[in-house]
């Protein structure tokens, strides 16, 4: 594409060049660059796209997007918001990629991940092909690509697009995360549903207050479009059990679809029963009620199968359908997932790393378990410390044995993150610094009939100590010490 075409998208204050070079690709990473490549200066919490200008074009850029003057020999196109600039151009560049798909987002602090993936199953189990973006990975069809953030850069998602539609994928479902909607990186994505799962505190080192927080996932919703086009409508799916929604149902113009299990909403969960081995409710729509089983189990996973179930069923997938799907679904990896390798105990690894969520996930296994609830759980380095007594009061209040250890400490010390969390408490709890031994200390305490718990890192194969990025995985690190415990 050229230049001068692409500019066209800018809009018409943007000074203009004259210079007509052939785009072959748009980078915001220098080291990304190559002969023919639009550059995009991004400044970012810890880089300036600015300052690698020189190198991109050094590397073959054949133009500049920048906010402040540059001295450079090609043409330099000057906005006054290159990130905002970027999602323009990328959208452009790769032919506005999801006006030709059928484009789900869901927001909220948990279940975002586990709703992207049943709406992705049942979709596939309805006979679509599918494409996913989220937490764990993107996925387009059975082919998986590795991720950075919950939700990419608008650059990366356009060109991830791109590969959906070349691929034929009729349904994509993403996780948005706040963060993303705050800092524009959905900008010209045209979602045609959005869903909301549940706001509680999370990310205040970010959004500094809740109310920032609550606003900035209510993105979604007033961005959903405002026209009524028949032909293609937009739905936004709502929880009617959660306050925020009621906010978010005023921002948007599209049509609204609550679901919930308190409040009367068009889709509910009634005469919900669960056992050890799964869960069965009585599935109410406006036009007719069905039972549902699930292998599922947690009054949390209801909640993201009827967002599941709604998404679904306003994507004109049959409720006979979305009912089968939903009998066969397996876990998502790293959420609540079991990790068996004999033991006469469950040991149960999950990413709850919010206070609601680490709630939710132990007041289910005060459910079924039998004797002793043991729980690893720490908190990250450089991230809302707020929630720290918060989730060590939750710890305490709802398992035997609270175990409090380093999650991804990043630049801060663990010792103190590990004060930070017993200010919340005044019981004496187990404090082991090292996470692998914390979890080696909970397994060979654990006694037949008990469960262990590994909270906050879930699918995570990683840990994130200073700078340094070790690999580490709770499930990994748990069988091992089952089996040494076995051999001793």
């Amino acid at each position: 594409m050229k230049l001068q075409t692409l500019l066209q998208y800018l809009h018409n204050f943007t000074p203009r060049v004259t210079e007509n070079p052939t785009i072959t690709s748009i980078e915001m990473d220098s080291r990304e660059v190559q002969q023919g490549s639009l550059f995009v200066c991004i400044k970012g919490f810890t880089v300036d796209g600015h300052d690698f200008a020189e190198q991109a074009v050094a590397r073959g850029a054949v133009a500049i997007i920048a906010e402040r003057p540059l001295t450079l020999p090609v043409p330099v196109i000057y906005v006054n918001d290159s990130r905002r600039a970027l999602a323009v151009l990328a959208d452009a560049f790769y032919g506005q990629p999801t006006h030709h798909l059928h484009l789900i987002g869901v927001t909220g602090t948990n279940g975002k991940t586990s709703t992207t993936y049943f709406i992705e199953r049942i979709c596939r189990h309805a006979g679509k092909k599918t494409g996913l973006i989220g937490t764990i990975h993107m996925k387009i069809g059975d082919e998986t690509y590795d991720v950075n953030n919950t939700t990419p850069e608008s650059l990366v998602l356009q060109k991830m697009f791109r590969k959906m539609v070349d691929a034929d994928v009729d349904v994509a479902a993403m996780e948005v995360s706040s963060h993303a909607l705050h800092m524009g990186r959905v900008h010209g994505c045209d979602f045609d549903v959005a869903v909301f799962t549940n706001l509680t505190q999370d990310h205040l080192d970010y959004h500094q207050t809740m109310d920032h927080y609550r606003w900035s996932k209510g993105l979604l919703f007033a961005q959903l479009g405002n026209r009524f086009d028949h032909q293609r409508p937009k739905f936004a799916i709502l929880n009617a059990d959660d306050a925020a929604s009621e906010e978010y149902k005023k921002s948007t113009a599209a049509n609204v679809v609550t679901y919930g299990i308190h409040h009367e909403s068009d889709i509910m969960a009634k005469n919900i029963e669960m056992t050890t081995s799964g869960t069965t409710f009585q599935l109410v729509t406006p036009t007719e009620m069905v039972e549902v089983k699930t292998k599922l189990i947690g009054m949390f996973n209801v909640y993201n199968v009827l967002a599941a179930v709604s998404a679904c069923l306003v994507s004109n997938i049959p409720l006979a359908t979305i009912v089968e799907a939903i009998a066969h679904m397996e876990g998502v990896p790293g959420r609540f997932e079991v990790v068996d390798a004999g033991q006469p105990f469950t040991v149960i690894v999950d990413y709850a790393h919010t206070p609601d969520s680490l709630e939710n996930v132990l007041k289910t296994i005060r459910q079924f378990a039998k004797k002793r609830v043991f729980v690893v759980v720490g908190c990250g380095g450089d991230r809302d410390r707020t929630k720290r007594p918060l989730m060590a009061q939750i710890a305490v209040q709802y398992s035997d044995v609270p175990i409090f250890t380093s999650d991804n400490p990043r630049s801060e010390d663990p010792l103190a993150i590990l004060n930070d969390m017993k200010q919340g408490v005044t019981e004496d709890v187990v404090c082991i610094v090292d996470r692998k031994e914390a979890i080696t200390y909970a397994i060979e305490q654990a006694e037949e009939g008990d469960v262990v718990l590994i909270a906050g890192k879930g699918h995570e194969t990683y840990q994130i100590i200073g700078k340094d990025v070790l690999y580490f995985d709770d499930r990994v690190v748990a069988r091992e010490a089952i089996q040494r415990r076995k051999e001793k």
